[in-house]
């Protein structure tokens, strides 16, 4: 199991006239990481600097990187992985832009800097457990569906699409143990599944407890 950040979040602070804005984003991919890194890059195309550090599980390991953009080397890139890394997350990017004041901050100073605009970012994220599982879509009559939603609720299943057919279907994200559990539970009839398919296998985040 891998501690991430359940939604985008940021933050900006001012040091000495210049302005950092600290963006954290959940990515999946080394691909999807570097899209959003250019796509920020595009929208503060005006900003001196647009720092990024990120820390994502591949099936090799975690791949870590960074660019202190222009910022003197260390400065930036480095501190923000740093933090990533000693907060134990992977799946994440931090990009923090800066607008310069005119003031020179030093080393010192902007290794705090970006350190500080990185660590409120992740203060205001809610931080989940990511592990393997599964999309699991099921196949129900109209009278089961209540059922299915209690049960999904109850055990912290997330539903994330619902088609209204002849029949319902429903698409859920649930770790191998929940598969198991919801495939015993329909041997059983005490959850009546018309029809099931494991469509693919996927990281999922549960709202855990950290």
């Amino acid at each position: 199991m891998l501690k991430t950040i359940k939604e985008n979040t940021s933050s900006e602070i001012v040091e000495k006239k210049s302005k950092f804005i600290g963006n954290l984003y959940y990515v999946q991919t080394e691909q999807e990481a570097e899209e959003i890194i250019k796509q920020v890059k595009k929208k503060y195309h005006d900003a001196k600097h647009n720092c990024f550090a990120y820390s994502i599980m591949t099936k090799n390991g975690i791949v870590n990187k960074m660019s202190d953009d222009g910022e003197p080397s260390g400065t930036a890139g480095s501190p923000m992985l740093a933090i990533l890394q000693k907060q134990e997350l992977v799946n994440v990017l931090v990009i923090v832009t800066r607008y310069f004041g005119g003031i020179l901050l030093g080393t010192g100073g902007l290794v705090r800097a970006y350190s500080e605009a990185t660590l409120q970012a992740i203060q205001k994220a809610e931080l989940v457990i990511e592990q393997k599982g599964y999309e699991l879509e099921i196949v129900i009559d109209y009278p089961e569906f209540e059922k299915i939603q209690y049960y999904c609720k109850k055990n912290k299943i997330s539903i994330i699409s619902i088609e209204y057919e002849e029949k319902i279907k429903c698409r859920l994200e649930v770790t191998k143990e929940e598969k198991d559990k919801i495939l015993s539970l329909n041997e059983e009839g005490t959850l009546k599944i018309q029809k099931y398919t494991l469509t693919k296998e996927k990281n999922i985040r549960k709202n855990i407890e950290i």
